[in-house]
């Protein structure tokens, strides 16, 4: 009796002993699982800090490569607001994720721009507001990074892109003013436009602001989307409205999108999908 009571915690035991293996082993599993889909995602969206000596002053670009193999490649560039960066541009403008088989730059301002209204003395990060001031700073470091990835990449030139957030959309507006041959369409967010394009070439565009933006006042980029409308003669008699978004055709056939949304100077992420789709649809 003693003997079999014996036999029984050992088999017990053994039993108990057993499990607490196989429960170290499926840990150790899990964990190196989740080390090699950890890895694995930091090398799928690994980002390249790339340089560049502009008027003598260093300009930085953060680059994601396209993660889907394609003949030719096409380009987004994403201008981040004043006091941005790149790196936090690449969260929270998150191109990259969305449209996989693009080049995206995460393009970096410095600064120097005094003419914003929330940094008076040029102390944040900022891009060029206005064709030919601050010596054209920052058209010069966009040619710069178009030249060098026109070399290293076979680009596809009919798909190139701008987006652009607050002072970020600004300089898109420059660029699409002093650079228009280069684009095929762009995306602007709580950043009006300048008079100076209505003398610029007609491109498609994604507009979009908040009612309650409380850094760029809503009326003025009310006002500069009609702006847009006027310069590039959108029908607005064939305008279709689903929700926040208003699409409008140009006289030469591109097209103008308003969003107009029930928010505030904070870039719209869950428009991002329907703004890649956008620029998907655009060619030059």
């Amino acid at each position: 009796m003693l003997f079999t009571f014996q036999v029984a915690c050992q088999n017990k035991f053994l039993t108990l002993l057993f499990n607490f293996h196989q429960r170290i082993k499926a840990f150790k599993m899990k964990n190196i699982i989740l080390a090699f889909l950890l890895i694995f995602s930091i090398k799928l969206f690994a980002q390249t800090e790339k340089f560049y000596q502009i008027n003598g002053v260093e300009r930085k670009a953060l680059f994601f490569e396209p993660k889907i193999n394609s003949e030719k490649i096409p380009v987004v560039f994403v201008f981040h607001g004043h006091g941005g960066n790149a790196k936090h541009a690449s969260r929270n403008l998150n191109f990259h994720q969305n449209f996989p088989e693009a080049l995206v730059i995460y393009m970096q301002g410095i600064p120097g721009v005094t003419n914003s209204i929330v940094d008076k003395e040029g102390k944040y990060n900022g891009w060029q507001m206005n064709p030919d001031e601050l010596q054209n700073r920052d058209v010069k470091f966009f040619d710069e990074v178009f030249s060098q990835i026109s070399k290293n990449y076979n680009l596809d030139l009919t798909r190139i892109y701008a987006v652009g957030h607050s002072n970020g959309s600004r300089f898109v507006n420059v660029l699409w003013k002093m650079r228009p041959e280069k684009f095929a369409a762009f995306v602007i967010v709580a950043g009006p436009g300048g008079n100076w394009l209505k003398s610029a070439p007609q491109k498609s565009v994604w507009i979009s602001f908040g009612k309650n933006d409380k850094i760029v006042p809503y009326k003025i980029q009310k006002f500069s989307s009609k702006q847009y409308l006027k310069f590039f003669e959108a029908n607005e008699n064939t305008a279709q409205t689903e929700g926040e978004i208003t699409v409008y055709q140009t006289s030469e056939n591109k097209e103008i999108i308003i969003e107009d949304r029930n928010a505030g100077h904070e870039f719209p992420q869950n428009s991002i999908p329907k703004m890649v789709e956008f620029l998907k649809r655009n060619h030059r």
